[in-house]
């Protein structure tokens, strides 16, 4: 008799396991498979998706650009900055596959390409030339920062604010990887100064601890110029 219930508990346990594991199966699993070699995005459909539909003719062009092959205007911004994306929307074969990349030039004497998030993705970047003084602020408030050269790797994490400045006197570039097809950026400052609608000049300054006064000023340097 206490052979069999050994056994039934043994069974039993089994049983129990195995419900657990497959229980805990999706949580555990990655990104499905892919159903087809390609799904070349149709970026003029009205279709709405996470992500975008598949066009029905795909060439060899969707798969290409030349994009990043010529350093952005950085001077010409009031960042000193310039951000030249290779996305899904530039790069239409990129559809589905959860990469992209981007080149960053930066201006001589403090080019800066100012605080922001990547939502929905983590960035490398790679040091073509130059010098920069990088960092990202976790959501304990700590700051994680040096400086990179040419031939430099630097991580920042997904969704953690980050940023990059040009301290040198001569002009700096990286190109950027990310694990998405559209990683999507909030730069800090347009995001809470130039959000249509417009955030409350009451929330900023309680925030900001500064007076309303001040937030319109801000505002209205990040206000679209007329032309």
């Amino acid at each position: 008799m206490a052979d069999s219930s050994a056994s039934w508990s043994s069974l039993l346990l089994g049983a129990v396991a195995v419900a657990l594991a497959v229980a805990a199966a999706p949580s555990l699993a990655g990104d499905p498979d892919y159903l087809q070699d390609i799904c070349v995005a149709d970026l003029n459909s009205e279709v709405k998706v996470n992500g975008f539909p598949c066009k029905a003719n795909a060439t060899a062009d969707d798969f290409f650009s030349g994009v990043l092959a010529n350093p952005g205007a950085a001077t010409n911004t009031t960042t000193g900055a310039v951000v030249t994306g290779a996305n899904v929307e530039k790069v239409p074969g990129l559809n589905t596959l959860g990469v992209s990349l981007a080149r960053i030039d930066y201006a001589p004497g403090g080019g800066l390409n100012p605080p922001h998030t990547h939502p929905r993705a983590t960035e490398v970047v790679f040091v073509l030339y130059g010098e920069l003084d990088v960092g990202f602020i976790t959501t304990g408030n700590k700051l994680f920062s040096r400086t990179i050269s040419q031939g430099d790797v630097f991580v920042f994490p997904r969704g953690l604010v980050h940023f990059q400045k040009n301290n040198g006197d001569k002009p700096a570039a990286v190109i950027s990887a990310f694990n998405s097809q559209l990683p999507g950026t909030q730069s800090i400052a347009m995001t809470l100064f130039a959000a249509s609608p417009a955030v409350p000049d009451g929330v900023l300054a309680k925030a900001f601890q500064i007076d309303e006064e001040e937030v319109d000023k801000i505002k209205a340097k990040f206000a679209p110029k007329k032309t």
